[in-house]
């Protein structure tokens, strides 16, 4: 017998100031309410500064959040266990919500080459930093990755709206919704089927191997796929043969010339994320389009962070963790620890 499916609905409330303390929780510092109004538009939440104030007030009667006076509120313990523990039914669709929030929010400009981009951020301790950073950089040289700029964060730094912490360095990659937000500046509605693990020889993509649909999970794929070691980043990268993350886009077809011209001034702007765009209605890397469609496959961001837990160096992700200014980054070649 098929299991049924039971999703339940939480109360407009619980839902709303579950994301002010997800906000809370990924910046790591305290906050006022109109920054988190403005944090929470990225998960697709819209709220005024005086209804947060009134939901953070029931966050403190419940012990969730703390006062830090003038610098706002801070989650507590208990808080971020509430998060941890939030209900399954809640988390799904999360992943999903916040890609699409996100490539909306940004603004990069293809012509000037300038503008703001999604980015997924990442730690690793301070003792292992240059053996992280020699561990992705070939990785980030490679077609595998959606750029070659990241930005390196110090402890206590922050990036965006997110704050690395103590003893940590953070390490911003560009992420593969990028590309999300620039055909959706251009006009053309561009859907996310789903992120995996992808096959590579001789240099080229071949097939998914494992897949996951954005619309139905509570984590990013690829932070599952490289936590499990199922990655072979480094291998795809000097000898053309490996398992790499990556996403599963589809678009009109009658848009595919302009998606083409996109994707290639979008490559000279350094933005050179896009494996493969698919014919309409032909199948791409094994996987099946819609009628009227075209399939696209996208390297994911995080492709350069698999690299380094392939050495052996633990990493702790979190993928579309916020939008930052393009001129905020720096070519690998250029980055110098002191």
């Amino acid at each position: 017998m098929k299991p049924s499916s039971v999703v339940i609905a939480l109360p407009e409330i619980s839902r709303k100031s579950l994301a002010i303390l997800r906000v809370l929780d990924s910046t790591g510092d305290a906050m006022g309410a109109g920054a988190i109004a403005e944090a929470l538009e990225s998960y697709g939440v819209d709220l005024t500064e005086r209804a947060v104030r009134y939901h953070l007030e029931h966050l403190d009667t419940g012990g969730y959040t703390a006062p830090m006076g003038r610098a706002g509120r801070k989650i507590t313990e208990q808080g971020r266990r509430e998060v941890a523990q939030a209900q399954v039914a809640d988390k799904v669709g999360l992943v999903f919500a916040r890609l699409e929030a996100l490539a909306y929010l940004m603004d990069f400009d293809l012509e000037t080459g300038s503008g703001s981009l999604v980015m997924n951020i990442s730690h690793v301790p301070v003792d292992s930093a240059r053996r992280a950073l020699g561990a992705m950089r070939a990785s980030l040289a490679s077609r595998f990755c959606t750029s070659r700029k990241v930005a390196v964060v110090p402890p206590g730094g922050r990036l965006g709206d997110h704050v690395v912490p103590e003893r940590m360095l953070g390490i911003g990659t560009v992420c593969s919704v990028t590309i999300n937000g620039i055909l959706y500046s251009q006009g053309i509605p561009v859907h996310s089927v789903f992120g995996g693990l992808l096959a590579v020889e001789s240099y080229e993509p071949t097939r998914f191997t494992d897949l996951v649909q954005y619309g139905a999970t509570s984590l990013d794929p690829l932070q599952i796929f490289i936590k499990s070691g199922e990655t072979s980043v480094g291998q795809a990268v000097s000898r053309g043969v490996g398992i790499v993350g990556a996403g599963f886009r589809e678009f009109p077809s009658v848009a595919r010339d302009h998606v083409l011209e996109l994707v290639d001034r979008a490559a000279r702007a350094g933005l050179h994320g896009v494996l493969a765009v698919g014919g309409a209605s032909q199948p791409l890397c094994e996987a099946q389009v819609g009628l009227g469609r075209c399939g696209m496959v996208v390297c994911a961001g995080l492709n350069a962070i698999a690299a380094i837990e392939e050495a052996r160096i633990a990493t702790v992700s979190h993928a579309m963790a916020t939008i930052c200014d393009w001129a905020e980054l720096s070519d690998i070649d250029d980055v110098r620890l002191r």
